[in-house]
């Protein structure tokens, strides 16, 4: 079951669409992030969801309960809908308990203190109840933030960029411990972000948009591995823009001959775009293989990223393990794991098909 069903929503500000989604479904229990670029129209996507914006034309259900269409507007408070922003929203004049009983008016007192008691032992932040919001720190007031969201018990939760205040850190242990609850609690997210990162890190399902439109949806994995476009490709992770040219059944390139599919005879003109983690260095050097001079060397940690020129002045960057180090001078040869190659038509030529190469190793 769905528990929220877009079906051709459109909105427009000053004339211009701002969202124009054809079919859009969040499964129940599933956590499904909105990602894209400013002004792609994720937040307004979320506002409509909320109750907070009117469609143009269009449907939005919920659990199968028509909110919007053109004879029909459930508001936001008659929705049963959580919304958590990324500034939290706490009432600074009210103690934690308060903040998180401020949304319960139906229930009587004792209920009310019973339900928030509950919720901030949850969250655990029962111990922090008769504090204010400016005594906590920022994990904590985002802990008590959605506390007070799930108090209501809601059909759906629907979350603005929530972990953008926080510090990197923090940000990452934070996101864990709220995705461990929301699955414990079998609750139903929508989410906003702009973080590539962090969509792939938390979501059931990422819906990548781009002007008002949804140009791909799926798990993180298949948007990375099997992107639909260069604009998907290049927004989930980094790229090489690798020049290429045709020979026969092959994209000749610096880095070596990519294979071309049946589906991509028809034209000569084609994008080719290489994960750098898709460029493996060979253990010496092969005067067969493709070889370059490492120009930069920079180790982060968890890996390393090696830049890399050809005589022909190209340049790209390998992503590898941090243990493998190599000098900045020193010639390298390569090899290419093609499950990190994409192929796609150039810009403006459009009768080339877009294509994703299969590892073939």
């Amino acid at each position: 079951m769905s528990n929220l069903v877009f079906r051709n929503v459109r909105h427009q500000y000053d004339g211009v669409n701002s969202v124009d989604i054809e079919h859009l479904e969040v499964g129940a229990g599933k956590l499904v992030c909105l990602l894209g670029p400013s002004g792609c129209g994720k937040s307004t996507t979320l506002r409509l969801a909320a109750g907070l914006e009117s469609p143009m034309s269009g449907e939005i259900s919920i659990e199968g309960e028509v909110m919007a269409d053109d004879r029909v507007f459930v508001g936001p408070e008659d929705r049963r809908v959580g919304l958590m922003f990324q500034d939290y929203a706490l009432f600074p004049h009210l103690t934690v308990a308060d903040n998180v009983a401020f949304g319960l008016s139906y229930l009587s007192g004792e209920e009310r203190r019973a339900r928030a008691h509950a919720m901030l032992k949850t969250v655990g932040m029962a111990s922090s109840a008769q504090k204010y919001p400016h005594m906590l720190s920022g994990g904590e007031q985002q802990r008590v933030a959605l506390a007070r969201a799930l108090a209501p018990s809601p059909r759906i939760m629907l979350m603005d960029e929530p972990f953008s205040g926080l510090d990197a850190v923090l940000r990452n242990r934070v996101r864990d411990e709220t995705l461990a609850l929301l699955k414990e609690m079998g609750t139903t997210v929508l989410m906003v972000t702009h973080d590539p990162e962090e969509a792939l890190r938390m979501a059931d399902e990422i819906v990548l948009m781009r002007a008002g439109k949804i140009v791909q949806q799926g798990p993180g994995g298949e948007l990375y591995n099997r992107p639909v476009d260069a604009f998907v490709a290049s927004f989930l992770g980094d790229v090489n823009r690798v020049p290429a040219r045709r020979n026969g059944d092959f994209f000749e390139t610096d880095l070596g001959p990519i294979p071309i599919t049946a589906a991509a005879t028809g034209d000569k003109a084609a994008e080719i775009l290489i994960r750098p983690e898709a460029i493996r260095f060979l253990p010496v050097v092969d005067v067969n293989a493709p070889t370059g001079k490492v120009v930069l060397s920079r180790n982060l940690g968890a890996y390393s990223l090696i830049d890399i020129q050809f005589e022909s002045g190209f340049r790209a960057t390998a992503r590898v393990a941090s243990m493998y180090q190599p000098k900045v001078g020193e010639s390298c040869s390569f090899s290419l794991n093609l499950g990190g190659v994409f192929i796609f038509p150039e810009p403006g030529n459009g009768t080339y098909v877009d294509k994703h190469i299969s590892n073939a190793n």
